[in-house]
């Protein structure tokens, strides 16, 4: 069997915890993924801050556009209620407090650049620099639907992992990913198929596909070599891999 397939957990520990909060990302260390998913948008001051939608409309008791807010307006928000009362305390945080929390473990990080739907100027060099300042440059993965973004990275620091994003079933997408200087595939579920996994580790390109919820994709993925999973659920996934290792 190849290296064990490693659990990134998608926007921390989404199934349990309020997605993108500190206390979704703590419980996802404890549960002992390997790695975090989550997004990074800009506020209106061009502050990095960690959050899914490009409004907080659904997972804060706020309503407007994270571009049209600023990093004092965001962090008075309340981003933990909608998914339980007991999760009030929590709020949306800035990239930096993320990393600051990351320096204190080992956890490898896919930083997600939300730059599709809104073309947040600037962002690719802001997220760079706040790497480079943390010194996470070799357990960062920046991935994104928007591959301008990527090829942007690349550019700024060639040696920072980069991974497309993609919902389609492309052929040879790692010949494609080459191409832009990206290094990693994170596909959706579905399109994940045995000869796209095959071909890519035939390729030396690791797949990490999203979101992985279901008991037995995980199984299947875990053994077929799958490189990671990205999953809502890490510590059932966690416990699913010690399962099929035993094997």
């Amino acid at each position: 069997m190849p290296e064990h397939t490693k659990i990134f957990a998608h926007r921390g520990s989404a199934g349990t915890h309020p997605e993108n909060t500190m206390v979704s990302f703590e419980a996802a260390l404890n549960a002992g993924a390997d790695g975090l998913e989550f997004d990074v948008q800009l506020t209106k001051d061009q502050v990095p801050v960690v959050i899914h939608d490009e409004t907080v409309n659904r997972t804060t008791n706020g309503k407007g556009w994270v571009k049209d807010l600023s990093y004092e307006e965001l962090k008075t928000l309340d981003a933990g209620s909608w998914f339980d009362s007991t999760f009030s305390h929590a709020t949306i945080p800035s990239l930096e407090e993320l990393f600051q929390w990351a320096s204190h473990n080992s956890m490898a990080l896919n930083l997600e650049l939300k730059s599709g739907l809104i073309r947040y100027q600037g962002i690719e060099k802001i997220v760079v620099d706040l790497i480079h300042t943390y010194h996470l440059e070799k357990r960062v993965i920046i991935s994104s639907f928007n591959h301008y973004s990527l090829v942007e990275v690349h550019r700024l620091n060639p040696s920072i992992e980069t991974a497309i994003l993609f919902m389609e079933g492309l052929y040879e997408p790692w010949k494609y990913a080459k191409g832009i200087g990206a290094s990693s595939l994170h596909c959706y579920l579905p399109v994940a198929v045995p000869e796209l996994i095959q071909g890519a580790a035939d390729a030396g390109t690791p797949v990490r596909p999203f979101t992985v919820n279901e008991e037995a994709h995980m199984r299947g993925l875990m053994r077929g070599g799958c490189a990671a999973i990205i999953t809502d659920w890490p510590e059932k996934a966690v416990q699913i891999r010690s399962q099929t290792l035993e094997k």
